[in-house]
Formats: structure tokens, C-alpha cells, sequence
């Protein structure tokens, strides 16, 4: 599914506007966008866990050279799914 194609489904579930639903969708995506630049953690009973895990630098080979490469450290975004988002997709 892409954006477009979510912004068409929550626009049919809710019985809002395109327009209404793309603002929805564009606000849900900067607010947990926000929250993870924050190093907060978002929880959504039900759905899931967005979080935030810190990948300590590391080397690695680029593939087509062989060459080593120094990877530097980094914040990733996570999620983790609740369980009844895993009940769901698992039926």
C-alpha cells in the first residue's frame, strides 16, 4: 500500500474528505516523526510501539569493491507490534 492509496482508505473508513484524510495521514506522520526526534517513545494499545535504538558504529565492506568502510554510529527508528495487531495479521 502506498501513501496515496492510505490516504484513499482512511478517506473511505472515515467518511472524511481526500483532503481531510491526506492532512489526517501528513499530521499521524510528522507527530510520530516529532515524538522519535524527541527520544520519546509512542504507544498505541493495540496497534504498536514506536521507539527509537541506538546502532553503534561498526565496519563494513562495500559488496561490488570489497573495500572497508567505516559505517558511523546512528539512531534508528523501531517499531514493535501489539498484540492484537499481530492476532490480526496471524488469522
Amino acid at each position: 500500500m502506498t501513501k496515496a492509496e492510505l490516504i484513499s482508505a482512511v478517506a473511505e473508513n472515515s467518511g472524511l474528505k481526500k483532503v481531510e484524510a491526506e492532512k489526517a495521514v501528513a499530521a499521524f506522520i510528522s507527530c510520530v516523526t516529532a515524538a522519535l526526534k524527541k527520544g520519546d517513545k509512542l504507544s498505541l494499545v493495540g496497534f504498536g510501539t514506536f521507539c527509537t535504538a541506538k546502532r553503534a558504529a561498526r565496519k563494513g565492506q562495500n559488496p561490488q569493491t570489497g573495500k572497508k568502510i567505516n559505517i558511523p554510529a546512528a539512531t534508528v527508528p523501531k517499531f514493535k507490534p501489539g498484540k492484537t495487531l499481530k492476532d490480526a495479521v496471524n488469522k
